[in-house]
């Protein structure tokens, strides 16, 4: 397996493909598979603790001669599953142990695509090498591993790989690396000077003077995964902004091929469950916990924000208060696509989200953890400081993750668009029901008042409307029927996504 992440490995996580990255192996190995994952080392995970210089190799890249390492994390951690990390200073384009950078918008992907274009070509060298034996299957995870596809198809040195099993996992298809064929440093001539290529087989559908990685391995992998049979559905329909549905990003026309040669597949992720689940907190400890969270955060930063200060004083004024009658809470991403439809506007200068808060008032709170889109974060930073219900944690912690999971009343999770989504089934696990968009994963994890709340509409408007009818309904129910909340909440936590399941599934769909 290629990818950028893997949340093994601590700081190696930004999204949900961390989590599949980290999860799907072991499942994999418990059925009889041996599963090899590399990402790259960013100048920092080389370093670790018992890691292990496995072997030291040359590439051909960008009309240079490229030496990177091949080491090993934490051996024999998990039988049938080695971690591995391919290091050369070219990773750390972004700054040590940063997996992504933020390129300006009118140069996207550029430094990205430089380095997970060389690390392609360094994972070719590693399997053509034989180093880590013999592979039966090479898995890449979104664009970041496309170009894996691509060295396979066209360069000559690696003709023996061409029988080697190709698959190719769709976990965020709004990003796809796009990148002119030539003239800029950061550009698929540049990396590749010496491949001979069919440009047709790799140009985007829409400026075919770039290269999209993520077309060319959808037009060249053996088969193509996409994390849940919805969402297979979904991609094969062009975008329509004006519904609010997200499609094919461009794409689907590629997908209806790969459809129509029977190569699509979409299977559902899984998270791990334990049989002793997190103990609920009481009111004063659950908010102590995240006041101390946000004094560490303080202490490590040399300017304290606004939004870690409105919420630091927040904490301090919940906790000479009772818990609340409603704790909705939300954790993820802020972006588009998580955030628009709670953004968008509904009456004067209210949002979705205004509205949200005003009904609660008296009664209710909201917690949203989270940073990304600083637009969205400043949009979030000044509903908190109008309304004394809202708390907005403007980072990511693990700790405070696992705690809102654990002790939420409702989870709010209303995606534009979503392919898997894992954080309603990490909020379902601990009995906490979700409030959710019935698209994608979402839709395929939920069933409307059994387990959950779905809402949908063929407009943005109709969303909206439809959302703020769902989140009253939920506030009533729990308010006046809350024997039948109760059963929601209990069927919720019932519910099972086992990785074995969808690991066995890999085996016989992804790569027999």
């Amino acid at each position: 397996m290629l990818a950028a992440e893997n949340d093994v490995i601590p700081g190696a996580k930004v999204g949900g493909i961390a989590d599949v990255v980290r999860d799907i192996p072991k499942a994999l190995a418990q059925v009889g598979a041996s599963v090899t994952v590399i990402i790259p080392a960013y100048n920092a995970f080389h370093r670790l603790p018992g890691s292990t210089l496995y072997k030291s190799l040359d590439v051909n890249f960008a009309g240079l001669t490229e030496k990177f390492e091949l080491y090993e994390l934490y051996i024999n951690r998990n039988p049938g599953v080695r971690y591995m990390v391919l290091h050369n200073p070219k990773f750390g384009a972004c700054g040590v142990g940063n997996v992504y950078c933020d390129d300006p918008s009118n140069r996207p992907f550029a430094t990205d695509a430089n380095k997970f274009a060389l690390f392609c070509a360094a994972a070719m060298q590693v399997i053509k090498s034989g180093v880590i034996g013999q592979v039966d299957v090479m898995h890449l995870h979104d664009w970041h591993a496309s170009f894996v596809a691509i060295l396979r198809e066209f360069d000559s040195q690696y003709e023996r790989l061409k029988s080697v099993r190709c698959v190719f996992s769709i976990h965020n298809l709004a990003m796809q690396g796009i990148r002119p064929f030539a003239d800029d440093v950061s550009s698929f001539d540049q990396w590749y000077p010496h491949l001979k290529y069919d440009a047709n087989k790799i140009a985007d559908p829409r400026w075919n003077n770039c290269v999209n990685p993520v077309a060319a391995a959808i037009r060249l992998s053996d088969v193509v995964h996409t994390v849940s049979p919805s969402y297979s559905r979904e991609v094969l329909q062009p975008n329509a902004p004006e519904r609010g549905f997200h499609g094919g990003e461009g794409l689907e026309f590629d997908l209806q091929q790969c459809a129509a040669r029977k190569a699509l597949v979409g299977i559902i992720n899984g998270i791990e469950y334990d049989d002793q689940p997190a103990q609920r907190l009481q009111w004063h400890p659950m908010i102590t916990t995240i006041s101390n969270t946000m004094l560490k955060w303080q202490s490590e930063s040399s300017a304290i924000s606004t939004a870690d200060s409105v919420a630091y004083l927040r904490t301090q004024q919940w906790l000479s208060e009772n818990r609340p009658a409603h704790v909705f809470t939300s954790v993820g991403r802020l972006t588009n696509q998580k955030m628009a439809l709670l953004l968008q506007p509904t009456r004067g200068d209210n949002t979705v989200l205004d509205d949200l808060l005003e009904s609660l008032k008296g009664k209710g709170v909201y917690i949203l953890l989270g940073s990304g889109d600083s637009e969205l974060e400043a949009l979030c930073e000044a509903s908190a400081s109008r309304h004394a219900n809202f708390l907005f944690l403007n980072r990511y912690a693990q700790i405070l993750a696992d705690l809102l999971f654990a002790n939420g009343d409702v989870f709010l999770m209303p995606s534009s668009f979503e392919p898997c989504g894992i954080s309603q089934m990490l909020a379902m696990r601990h009995a906490q029901p979700c409030i959710v968009h019935a698209v994608g994963g979402l839709r395929d994890t939920i069933e409307d008042k059994v387990d959950g709340f779905q809402f949908s509409g063929d407009s943005v408007a109709q969303q909206v409307a439809n959302l703020q009818t769902c989140m009253k309904e939920v506030i009533e129910m729990r308010e006046r029927h809350q024997d039948q909340f109760d059963a929601i909440t209990k069927a919720a936590q019932k519910k099972r996504f086992h990785w074995a399941n969808s690991a066995q599934r890999y085996l016989r769909e992804l790569y027999a």
